[in-house]
């Protein structure tokens, strides 16, 4: 028997008809359409699924999607800093090279910004314990922690005018 699960994903609210044993993971995937978090393990391993529910990063493979009823949920596809602008995080992954076969990069996007926004200057041990339930294969992580620390500086740097000069205090 299907439930109507009400929840507001990335700004906007959805209602979705999902079975009571439907996970998160695949309701965003499957009813919602955001195949962006993706299904790695499906046993919360390896954080390829991860997921912002009410400010926090949780593994969307381990919630059932009717425990995210009225809650706020945020994928990848709602990352970007503007309609039309990448998100710091995403923008310093591509000059990084930062993602191989990027199959663990959503989940670690926003694993990612969680820690920049809870600690806007972390150590490279801070970024590692911040990163810790989430795997890749490919990269080694050095690139990972080159495009943290970078899009950290970004992120602190005062915004520029329209002129392109940094704004003077």
């Amino acid at each position: 028997m299907k439930t109507l699960v009400t929840l507001t994903v990335n700004g906007e609210e959805r209602s979705l008809a999902v079975e009571g044993y439907r996970s998160l993971l695949d309701t965003l995937r499957e009813e919602a359409g955001l195949t962006g978090t993706k299904k790695g393990c499906d046993v919360g391993d390896c954080g390829a699924c991860t997921v912002i529910v009410d400010g926090e990063p949780v593994n969307a493979c381990l919630m059932l999607a009717v425990e995210a009823a009225g809650r706020d949920v945020r994928t990848v596809e709602g990352m970007q800093a503007g309609p039309d602008a990448l998100h710091p995080l995403q923008e310093a992954f591509m000059e990084h090279g930062a993602s191989q076969c990027g199959f663990c990069t959503p989940g670690i996007l926003l694993m990612a910004q969680s820690l920049l926004e809870r600690n806007p200057d972390p150590s490279d041990e801070e970024i590692r314990f911040g990163l810790s339930g989430n795997i890749c294969r490919c990269t080694g992580y050095t690139k990972i922690f080159d495009a943290i620390r970078t899009a950290a500086r970004r992120m602190a740097a005062p915004p520029a005018d329209a002129s392109g000069l940094e704004a003077a205090e």
